[in-house]
C-alpha cells in the first residue's frame, strides 16, 4: 500500500473531525453521533465522552461545515 501525501501517516489513519454525523446505515436514517468525533487507525469512532462505536455499526460519516 502506498500513501502519497504530504500529511505524517497518524494524521491519515487517525483523524479528528470537529463536526460531523456518524451514520449507521446507507438510507442516512440512523444517526449514532452528531458533534466531534475522532476516527482511530483501528476503525472505531471514539465520541467526546470517551465512549466508542465500532466499525461494523457505522456506514459512513459525513463532514458537517463549520457553522
Amino acid at each position: 500500500m502506498v500513501f502519497a501525501s504530504d500529511r505524517p501517516l497518524v494524521e491519515l489513519v487517525d483523524r479528528s473531525l470537529d463536526n460531523a454525523v456518524v451514520y449507521g446505515d446507507a438510507e442516512m436514517e440512523t444517526v449514532l453521533h452528531e458533534g466531534p468525533v475522532r476516527v482511530l487507525p483501528n476503525g472505531w469512532v471514539e465520541l467526546p465522552s470517551g465512549r466508542l462505536i465500532s466499525p461494523s455499526a457505522v456506514h459512513h460519516i459525513d463532514t458537517q461545515p463549520s457553522e
